[in-house]
């Protein structure tokens, strides 16, 4: 997160921090908007229900439920080098776009968002 937001703060965004804890200090230092919520992982439902598009990014098993519940509420998901998921009959879910190029997925996610907004 500590990446992205140094991202987007180089190019002039501002940047929202949703933390697992209560210690607004724990927010990486390019973090404008600090909410603190003391909600460990349950945070993650908050991440996706404010998002147009998620942008799962490499990831552990918080980015694999985050996946999840954007693609159970119908949020489109781009994902750079993170998980693909197969279903139990052995078909591959389709609903991860996978790209490679992070600027590229930003550019796509920026795209769906305006279309969704």
């Amino acid at each position: 997160m500590a990446s992205a937001c140094r991202g987007a703060k180089s190019a002039g965004g501002l940047t929202v921090g949703i933390l697992p804890g209560r210690d607004p200090s724990a927010a990486n230092p390019w973090v404008d908007v600090v909410i603190a919520t003391g909600l460990g992982e349950a945070r993650n439902s908050l991440v996706v229900g404010s998002a147009a598009v998620v942008i799962a990014v490499d990831g552990e098993y918080g980015t694999l439920s985050e996946i999840a519940l954007a693609l159970r509420s119908g949020t489109p998901v781009i994902g750079v080098g993170t998980w693909s998921l197969t279903r139990p009959d052995g078909e591959v879910d389709t609903g991860i776009v996978p790209m490679e190029d992070p600027c590229e997925a930003v550019a796509v996610a920026l795209s769906l968002a305006s279309a969704r907004l």
